[in-house]
C-alpha cells in the first residue's frame, strides 16, 4: 500500500512540474482550442426595444454591375434627322418674322436651313443586325444612324413601324454584332430589381438602376396598346428604345415614356413588354406589318355606378358604346349597351384588355364572346376580322 502511495505522489508531482514548465515556456500549447459551430442568427434589440433576428453572415448577392455589363453592349445611340418641308404657296415661308409669328403653329408649313435631329437608343435583339427601338424616335426621319458602344457607327436601315404600338425595327449591316437576351415577361413581379440603359441627353451611354413598381399600366393615353411596365429607375428624354433589364442581363422590356412636369426623371417611367415588342418585331420583319384581330366597336370601361343604375350583375367588363355598322361584332348581333365579359374564354375587366386579347386572335377566324344585355346573358359568335392600320399621332 505505500508502495502505491508512493508511486501516486511522485506523478503527481511530475505532472505538476510538467504544466508549470508549459505555462512558463509555452503558454499557448495550453490555450482551448476553437469549436467548430454552424452559424447562428444573434437577437438583437433595436431602439423601439423589439427583438428582431439578423443574420451573421447574410447570404451573397450578385452585383447588378455584371446585368449591366452583360446587356449594355447592345444598347445603341439612334440618330434620327429630318427636314421639314416647305410650301410653296407661301411666299412668306422665308420670312423669319412671319415665321416667328406664324409658321411655327406647324412644321409642315415651314423648313429650317438645318435638318432636325431626333436622338434616342435602341437595341440589337439579333445577330441579322435587328435593332428595336420606339416609333417617335424615327417617326419621318430621312435618316438614321446608329453608334454602338464599341464607338462603331452604321447606317440603319427602317424594317418597319407600328404605331399603335409605338414600336419600330430597324436593321444595321455589322459584324460581330453584341446581342441582349431577351427575358420572360411572365417570370417579372412588383418589386424586381431592373436597369435602364439609354443614352439621356445625349451625354452617352448611361445606367440606372431602380424596381418594378407596377405591371399592366393602361390608360394613358401614350398608344393604342397599352400594357406597360412601370419603373421608377431614371428615364429621360434620349432614354426612348433603350433597354429595361432585369438582374440577370436580359431584356424585359423598351423604355418608352416618363411622367414629367419638369422634362426629366420624376420617378415614374414606362417600358413596352417584350413579349408585345417581339411579337411586333416578327410581324414586320416577316410580312411588313402587324397583324391584328378586330371586330368593330367602341368600348369603354364599365362604371360601377352604370352597372347599379341598369342593374347589370357585373361590376367588371367592357362597356359597347358604338358597333360599327356592318363590322363583325355587328353581323354577330352585338348592339350599343351590351357589356362584354369574356372574349374566346378568357375574362375581360377593361378596354386595354379587350384591345389586347381582340387584338391577338388570327384573322378570318371565328371567336365566342360572352355578353350581357341587361340581365341576360348572350354568347355571340364574331368573325374576326384584320384590323386596319392607322396612323397615331
Amino acid at each position: 500500500m505505500r508502495r502505491i502511495w508512493l508511486i501516486f505522489a511522485q506523478s503527481v508531482t511530475v505532472a505538476v512540474a510538467v504544466v508549470f514548465v508549459l505555462g512558463t515556456f509555452k503558454p499557448g500549447w495550453l490555450q482551448q482550442a476553437p469549436r467548430m459551430t454552424w452559424p447562428q442568427a444573434t437577437p438583437t434589440a433595436p431602439a423601439s426595444g423589439v427583438p428582431v433576428q439578423v443574420a451573421d453572415d447574410p447570404l451573397p448577392t450578385q452585383p447588378l454591375s455584371v446585368a449591366a455589363r452583360k446587356a449594355a453592349p447592345a444598347v445603341v445611340s439612334v440618330t434620327a434627322s429630318k427636314t421639314s418641308k416647305i410650301n410653296p404657296a407661301n411666299p412668306h415661308a422665308e420670312d423669319p418674322w412671319f415665321r416667328y409669328f406664324f409658321g411655327q403653329r406647324g412644321e409642315q408649313d415651314t423648313e429650317d436651313p438645318q435638318p432636325q435631329i431626333g436622338l434616342g437608343s435602341g437595341v440589337i435583339v439579333s445577330s441579322e443586325g435587328y435593332l428595336l427601338t420606339n416609333n417617335h424616335v424615327i417617326d419621318g426621319a430621312d435618316e438614321i444612324q446608329v453608334q454602338l458602344s464599341d464607338g462603331r457607327t452604321a447606317k440603319a436601315r427602317l424594317v418597319g413601324t407600328d404605331p399603335e404600338s409605338d414600336i419600330a425595327v430597324l436593321k444595321v449591316d455589322l459584324d460581330r454584332l453584341p446581342v441582349v437576351t431577351l427575358g420572360r415577361i411572365d417570370q417579372v413581379v412588383v418589386g424586381d430589381a431592373v436597369l435602364a440603359i439609354g443614352n439621356p441627353f445625349n451625354v452617352g451611354q448611361t445606367v440606372t438602376s431602380g424596381i418594378v413598381s407596377a405591371l399592366g399600366r393602361s390608360g394613358l393615353g401614350l398608344s393604342t396598346f397599352e400594357n406597360f411596365i412601370q419603373t421608377d429607375a431614371a428615364i429621360n428624354p434620349g432614354n426612348s428604345g433603350g433597354a429595361l433589364i432585369d438582374v440577370n442581363g436580359n431584356l424585359i422590356g423598351i423604355n418608352t415614356a416618363i411622367y414629367s412636369r419638369s422634362g426629366g426623371s420624376m420617378g415614374i417611367g414606362f417600358a413596352i413588354p417584350i413579349d408585345l415588342a417581339q411579337q411586333v418585331m416578327n410581324g414586320l420583319v416577316r410580312d411588313g406589318q402587324v397583324t391584328r384581330g378586330w371586330i368593330g366597336v367602341q368600348p369603354r370601361d364599365l362604371d360601377p355606378e352604370f352597372a347599379q343604375n341598369f342593374k347589370i350583375p357585373v361590376s367588371e367588363g367592357v362597356l359597347i358604346t358604338g358597333v360599327l355598322q356592318d363590322g363583325p361584332a355587328s353581323k354577330a348581333g352585338m348592339k350599343p349597351g351590351d357589356v362584354v365579359v369574356r372574349i374566346a374564354g378568357q375574362p375581360i375587366r377593361n378596354t386595354a384588355q379587350l384591345l389586347n386579347v381582340v387584338a391577338a386572335l388570327k384573322p378570318q377566324t371565328d371567336a365566342v364572346v360572352g355578353v350581357l344585355r341587361g340581365q341576360q346573358a348572350m354568347d355571340l359568335k364574331v368573325h374576326i376580322a384584320q384590323r386596319p392600320r392607322q396612323q397615331v399621332q
